[in-house]
This record gives structure tokens, sequence and C-alpha cells, in this order.
């Protein structure tokens, strides 16, 4: 396994729709593990394949505690509920908005070892998967965003968000 550099925001190819992987072989592997451990290394929940300069339809997400998810050529067959929230991004490093996405998913893929799966999941689980299908895609969460948030911003209401935390206990 090895790291590999996030692309950021200016780079081409996170605006170019990812190709269809047709096969899956060692190197597909090789670089599903390097996505892991590059997600991991920055302290993200999830990343897709062009992000790491590879255009292919791959993304991996971490949406819970010891929970990881490879999702190979996903495509999204059921959404519901709509949900705004704030987003951030790997490859747009310090910059978060809030962007309006489904609530609820149904989503069909390949797993890893190349079998069909399909996924239901909502909340914050549907929102990491749907933001990493849209790089797939070529869109950044820039490009939704109803409304970009100063940083220091984001900080007072994780401070405010705190301490109605602590009130409540």
């Amino acid at each position: 396994m090895a790291l590999r550099q996030i692309l950021n925001n200016n780079h081409p190819v996170l605006r170019i729709p990812t190709q269809e992987v047709k096969k899956l072989n060692s190197a597909v592997q090789n670089l599903i593990d390097d996505m892991i451990e590059t997600m991991h290394e920055a302290e993200g929940v999830g990343l897709a394949a062009n992000q790491v300069g590879v255009s292919k339809s791959i993304l991996v997400a971490c949406p819970g505690q010891d929970q990881e998810l490879v999702l190979i050529n996903p495509r999204c067959e059921k959404a519901e509920g709509e949900e705004l929230g704030i987003e951030g991004c790997l490859s747009v490093p310090g910059e978060y908005g809030q962007v309006l996405r489904y609530q609820k998913i149904t989503v069909s893929a390949l797993d890893r070892e190349g079998k069909p799966v399909r996924i239901e999941v909502e909340g914050l689980p549907a929102r990491i998967i749907l933001h990493e299908m849209d790089h797939l895609a070529g869109v950044l969460f820039t490009d939704k965003a109803v409304r970009m948030i100063d940083p220091e911003e984001l900080k007072s209401e994780q401070q405010s968000d705190e301490i109605k935390s602590e009130e409540q206990i």
C-alpha cells in the first residue's frame, strides 16, 4: 500500500467524468488499498479515484467507526428526502459549504471482489456516498453549495453546538 497525492480543486482530472471499471485486477485492488490508506491518513471519510489522479469509477468511504465501503461503478437507484448539510472536501482544503443532498439513497455497485451489491443508507453515510459519486461525475461540492461558509463561522457554530451538548448533559 502507498499514500497517493490528493489532487486539488483546480486539477482538470477532477472535472472529467470517470470511466467504468470493466476488469478487476491487481492494479485495481492496489488502487483501492492505496485509496483507503490515503483517505485515513488525510482524516477523510470518503475518497474518489479521480481525487488521486485515476479516472476510474471507484469510491471508498468510511461512514462510521470500523466501517469501510468500497463501491465500484456505483449507481443511485432510489433517492428520497432532502437535507441541507455542511460539507468540506479533501480536494478543496479549508473550504466549507451548505449542500442540499438526498437524505436516503439506494445504491447498486460492485464490491471490491466484483460481486454486485445494493446498499440502502441514510443521513451522513448517504451524504458521503453522494459527495463521492459527484466526484466520479466531475462535480465538486462547491458547484452545488447553496452557500459557502467562512471557516471562522464554522468554528463558532461548532462551539455553539458543543455548548448546547454540554447543557443537555
